[in-house]
C-alpha cells in the first residue's frame, strides 16, 4: 500500500487508472491515456507535445538523494503541464517544500516510511509558500 501526502495531510491513494511508460506514449494510437510513471532520468524534452490529455505524471524517486525528479517536475511545469503531478518513492519529509515548490501536487510514499515519519513531520513543510528563502531575500515573505 501507499499513502498519500497533500498540504491537508495523509490520505489513501484515489488514483485507480492504469499508468503507462513514455514509451507507450509515444506509441499511442490513439487511445486515451490519462497516467504516465516516469524515471528521474527522463529527458523532460522527449515529452514535448505528448502530454496534452495526460491527467497525471507519476515521478519516481529511487533515493532521497536523487534530486532530478525535482528539476523534471519544475521543466514540465514550465512547459505548460497543468495536470496532477506526483512524485514517488524516496522522498523525505525534510524535502516535502522542494516538492511543492517545483510543481509536484503531492508525494505517494510507503506505509513504512508514513510511520517512520508521520503526518506532523510533514505539516511542518506544508506551509511552504511562506518559508521560501528568494522570497525572505527579496523582502516579499
Amino acid at each position: 500500500m501507499s499513502v498519500i501526502v497533500t498540504d491537508a495531510g495523509f490520505a489513501p491513494d484515489d488514483w485507480t487508472t492504469d499508468f503507462v511508460t513514455p514509451d507507450c506514449l509515444a506509441a499511442n494510437t490513439g487511445a486515451p491515456v490519462v497516467a504516465v510513471d516516469l524515471a528521474s532520468d527522463t529527458d523532460p524534452a522527449t515529452l514535448t507535445g505528448l502530454t496534452e490529455g495526460v491527467d497525471m505524471i507519476r515521478i519516481d524517486f529511487p533515493s532521497s538523494a536523487d534530486g532530478r525528479g525535482f528539476t523534471l517536475a519544475r521543466r514540465l511545469r514550465l512547459s505548460g503541464f497543468v495536470g496532477r503531478l506526483r512524485a514517488r518513492g524516496h522522498v523525505l519529509a525534510d524535502q516535502y517544500a522542494m516538492a511543492r515548490r517545483s510543481g509536484f501536487d503531492e508525494v505517494e510514499i510507503t506505509d513504512d516510511l508514513a510511520e517512520r515519519q508521520p503526518w506532523e513531520q510533514w505539516k511542518s513543510r506544508a506551509d511552504w509558500q511562506l518559508n521560501d528563502y528568494q522570497a525572505r531575500v527579496r523582502g516579499t515573505a
